[in-house]
């Protein structure tokens, strides 16, 4: 890479799509277009492709094929996986407005018994998990419990199992958490959030999708009940994911129609879309094992180099327990906003945090959730690579924060 070519530190909010995934899904559009659903050899021969890309897709994130619904991406994954799942499971408690028609053989169900459903999240969990606990809220009374999250954004455990404690556990649909955090790079322990909620009784979804490529997923070997995934963070087009759930989770549908994907996705699977998923979540695991060491590496070394040339730069999230590629610094005395377009004139991409915040200038909310001060939150930026980094490269990002950092902080 030269000095005049941009450096890429964006991979947390999309990747490129390789030659090879596209090369894979092409014949699915133009030659084996058939729809799977058909009983005639070209609908035959899409659906086998499809059955393949499922069986691949599940393998890679520790799943078995029948786990994988296929979606239009993260956010649809968690919409379905939280209104689906805490709806499900308000009918088989007894919850909400319970009356005879619906809950005959709910116990003591009278018609005008009333017992609130609840849904715990995380206090930093992604818009598509909260906010849909805030339309189960708005539009069918549930108490949303947001678990709070330590200094690294970590979330408390302790509070979390109070929080399923008692009869307000008895009430709890789900358990919705983050596995990685896409501002700060924090890694949570999924497998002690799932050892607590069901202890409980209580299934647990996890947001994946910052994650997924990055480090290695088990979902059945984590006993959760249900995972969600993006493909344009690991290198698939834009538009494309997936839900696991296992087959014992309870879950509605929120869109109706021919049935397709278990009933709970209906709509004419997207073939060439499943073996681009399929493909590049394969090249995204087998790059992660090959380059994992030097990509933390190469992290860690971007780091350091950040706090020798601004000594006042504070790094956000866990400095171990985070994604690889992932380096996150508040740098108090300027604001993320104009530090992004500083170094983006510099040849530097980058972003304040979430992607999905990227033009409306917001305050990172994990930063909040994590104590920091709103003024200082608001000078947050975020480098996310997926390739290692060379010492040119760390050399070349660590001159440029600091002639940025210095010219604005004489402004």
């Amino acid at each position: 890479m030269t000095d005049s070519e941009a450096l890429y530190l964006d991979a947390a909010a999309t990747e490129p799509v390789s030659r090879d995934v596209i090369d894979a899904m092409t014949p699915f559009m133009t030659d084996a277009y058939a729809n799977p659903a058909s009983v005639h050899q070209p609908g035959r021969t899409a659906a086998r492709a499809l059955d393949a890309a499922r069986a691949s897709f599940a393998a890679d994130l520790g799943a078995k094929p029948d786990d994988v619904i296929f979606t239009s991406g993260g956010t649809e994954s968690d919409n379905l996986a939280v209104k689906g799942i805490a709806m499900a499971r308000m009918r088989q408690l007894g919850l909400g407005n319970v009356g005879v028609d619906d809950f005959g053989d709910a116990p003591g169900a009278t018609q005008t018994d009333f017992r609130r459903p609840r849904i715990i999240i995380s206090s930093i969990e992604h818009p598509a998990v909260s906010g849909s606990a805030d339309w189960l809220a708005r539009w069918f009374g549930f108490d949303v419990v947001r678990i709070p999250v330590d200094g690294e954004a970590h979330i408390d455990l302790d509070a979390l199992d109070r929080a399923l404690d008692g009869e307000a556990g008895e009430r709890t649909t789900l358990v919705a958490m983050m596995l990685a955090n896409n501002e700060v790079g924090s890694v949570e322990p999924v497998e002690r959030i799932v050892s607590i909620a069901h202890a409980h009784h209580v299934p647990v979804h996890v947001d994946a999708v910052q994650a997924a490529g990055f480090i290695p997923i088990r979902m059945r070997d984590w006993d959760v009940d249900s995972l969600a995934v993006s493909g344009h963070k690991f290198g698939a087009p834009k538009g494309l994911g997936a839900l696991l759930v296992r087959g014992r989770t309870p879950i509605e549908p929120i869109i109706s129609g021919g049935g397709q994907e278990r009933g709970l996705r209906s709509g004419t699977q997207n073939v060439a879309g499943a073996v681009a998923l399929a493909i590049a979540l394969r090249r995204s695991n087998t790059r992660m094992a090959a380059h994992y060491r030097e990509l933390v590496a190469s992290r860690d070394m971007l780091i350091d180099a950040v706090r020798r040339v601004v000594p006042r730069a504070e790094l956000t999230g866990d400095p171990e327990r985070r994604l690889p590629g992932h380096v996150s610094f508040v740098f108090p005395g300027v604001t993320g906003e104009a530090l992004l377009v500083d170094l983006d004139a510099r040849g530097i991409a980058c972003s304040s945090g979430s992607a999905c915040a990227i033009g409306r200038h917001e305050i990172p909310p994990t930063l909040l959730a994590m104590g920091i001060e709103p003024q200082i939150a608001k000078s947050a930026l975020r480098m996310t690579f997926r390739e290692p980094l060379t010492r040119v490269d760390i050399e070349r990002i660590s001159l440029a924060i600091e002639e940025s950092y210095t010219a604005l902080t004489k402004r």
